[in-house]
């Protein structure tokens, strides 16, 4: 999609066009309703500073969107399309590591409650066990800033990926 379809939208194809992003509902709203943009860039900074203002409540939304790490989902939406195009780096013949990822997922969750996440696009599977295991090691309160950052910068990038 271009730019300039994005301005043309009415608002509810609009918030649609970019949902995918993250599975918060206001976020799209506020973006769309920010229209129109001069460019990509001016979207981007705009996406950036709603996101910069997320909490916990917005994470433990968000997260119901989001997989395991080694988890690939099934489905035809365009979220889990790109969930297993990110975590790609997982291969299911890699056995050993998909064990440890699990592993580690357990772990986690059951130290903080909710599902790890990892902007995965980039990263290699041994990248994101490493980070997994030495986010375990945070407190709750870094963990929540942590995962923040993470939940950004992925939906970031999904929404600059709409874009080219």
């Amino acid at each position: 999609m271009t730019l300039d379809q994005f301005n043309q939208l009415s608002d509810a194809e609009a918030r649609n066009a970019i949902a995918h992003c993250v599975a918060l509902p206001g976020w799209s709203s506020a973006l769309a309703a920010a229209r129109p943009y001069a460019s990509v860039d001016t979207l981007l900074q705009h996406a950036d500073a709603l996101a910069s203002q997320w909490a916990g409540d917005d994470l433990a939304r968000a997260l119901t969107a989001h997989p395991r790490i080694g988890e690939r989902p099934v489905g035809a939406s365009k979220e889990a399309a790109l969930s297993r195009q990110e975590q790609s780096a997982v291969s299911d013949d890699h056995q050993p590591l998909k064990q440890a990822l699990r592993s580690a997922n357990q772990q986690y969750e059951q130290r903080f409650g909710q599902v790890f996440l990892i902007r995965a696009k980039g990263r290699s599977g041994e990248a994101m066990l490493a980070e997994l295991q030495r986010r375990l090691t945070n407190d709750p309160q870094q963990e929540q800033q942590e995962a923040l950052t993470q939940l950004r910068e992925i939906t970031l990038l999904r929404l600059q990926e709409s874009f080219q």
